[in-house]
């Protein structure tokens, strides 16, 4: 690891030696504008608006507002202590960019997606988990600015604000760091991946196959034919089934199975009955999962394979589930009053359970033309994933029950889904 400078242009001390005695009032400085910081931003977290106020406005005004590279150094200090606290807690870098974006401005956001970019280029390649990497990219969390100047200016800089909305941006985003509690931890952070380790080693979906099921869910999502659409995403969990079980055949007789976890983002409404829908396609899909409603994510435990199986089916099905309810229109009773809301979260309740049976119904199908040869392998994979969720949540979670209570809406989701009889219950689980 590379160690935490929070500005090369105050300090050259890469070697950890101990400041001069012209160094020492620089970093005397930059720790009390980070306390400073970090003060405003726990007033936030408080709601204490006027504090933050005050603490920000000695930063940009006082005797620190006429030395701007003292206060840039203590925004990094400060920005990259929290984001390392986040990644021990369990969070991820989608799961940072996807609080800020849900609950910070669209400028925190931002910041926040620059904060991961500076963390990872405090570290080799070779530190970097494979799926930490992946969602590096998939945020296009890039170091663009010049490591040899202070990053706090140069983005301030680049999107037009002058410092005072560049302190606020900071106090607002580290406030939100303040308030995120603990996850599990699902993949190890940078500078804490093990060399060679398994899961690193461990493949996915053949990019072939991979290619095949996206262009059978793009159709999918493309359609206006619920007959078309259903039938398209069968195929495509067909095709997942089949190669879930030829990696099954490829395994060794006595090897181990492991399992790993992802998340899966939900955008709100209905967040509970979306969450069903995920928890349906894992199922069919030998993969377990736990929904963290008010967060927003569902965790899936499973085969890295299965995994992405999972991820797939469930944001296509999501998509054509979304546009099917909308579909249905503006709700209303005899008398005027709205009942969409209900209608709809009974449609989604309705939708998942139906497409539960169906796609469970083509992995068993597919399960079972192969016999008994294949029933310790897939046994073992029940057993890994269980063993995960074990040491991940035990005595961390509740069960909890979906209802549909309004008729027309869950027939209409019936309807959508082909359904036939079915309850209007679930069991999924959440952590306490």
């Amino acid at each position: 690891m590379v160690q935490d400078l929070s500005d090369p242009c105050l300090s050259d001390n890469h070697s950890g030696r101990t400041p001069s005695m012209t160094e020492r009032p620089h970093t005397e400085s930059v720790r009390a504008a980070a306390d400073a910081l970090e003060t405003a931003a726990a007033f936030r977290v408080r709601h204490n608006t006027a504090a933050v106020s005050r603490v920000t406005d000695s930063l940009l005004n006082g005797s620190l507002g006429q030395q701007p590279r003292i206060v840039d150094a203590a925004i990094t200090r400060v920005l990259r202590s929290w984001v390392a606290q986040l990644w021990a807690r369990g969070w991820l870098p989608v799961d940072v960019y996807q609080m800020a974006r849900r609950n910070r401005s669209d400028l925190a956001a931002n910041l926040a997606v620059d904060t991961i970019a500076d963390n990872a280029a405090q570290y080799s390649a070779a530190a970097i988990h494979p799926r930490w990497r992946e969602q590096l990219d998939e945020l296009e969390a890039a170091q663009w600015w010049d490591p040899q100047q202070p990053h706090p200016s140069q983005w301030a800089d680049r999107h037009g604000l002058d410092r005072g909305v560049m302190v606020n941006t900071m106090v607002e985003l580290v406030a939100l760091f303040m308030s995120m509690g603990n996850l599990p931890v699902i993949i190890p952070p940078p500078g804490r991946v093990a060399a060679g380790s398994a899961e690193q080693n461990r493949s996915g979906i053949d990019e072939r196959m991979l290619g095949k099921i996206r262009a059978l869910l793009a159709k999918a999502e493309s359609t206006t034919f619920s007959d078309e659409a259903e039938a398209l995403s069968a195929k495509a969990q067909e095709l997942m089934a089949r190669h879930s079980i030829q990696r099954a055949m490829a395994e060794a007789p006595h090897q181990n199975s492991e399992a790993t976890a992802s998340r899966i983002w939900l955008e709100p409404p209905y967040v509970g009955a979306k969450s069903l829908l995920v928890a349906e396609v894992a199922s069919a899909n030998h993969c377990r999962t736990v929904s963290y409603e008010k967060l927003g994510f569902v965790t899936v435990l499973g085969d890295t394979a299965d995994l992405e199986a999972v991820e797939l089916l469930s944001t296509s099905l999501m998509v054509q589930a979304t546009r099917a309810m909308l579909g249905t229109g503006r709700q209303v009773t005899s008398t005027g009053r709205s009942r969409t809301r209900s209608f709809r979260h009974s449609f989604l309740i309705a939708y998942a359970t139906r497409i539960g049976e169906r796609l469970r119904e083509v992995t068993e199908e597919n399960v079972a033309a192969t016999g008994a040869q294949l029933v310790p392998v897939f046994a073992r994979r029940e057993q890994a994933v269980t063993d995960l969720f074990g040491e991940l949540f035990s005595g961390r979670i509740v069960k909890r029950s979906f209802s549909a209570g309004n008729a027309d809406g869950y027939g209409a989701g019936r309807a959508a889904a082909e359904h036939a009889n079915l309850s209007t219950q679930r069991t999924s689980v959440e952590p306490t």
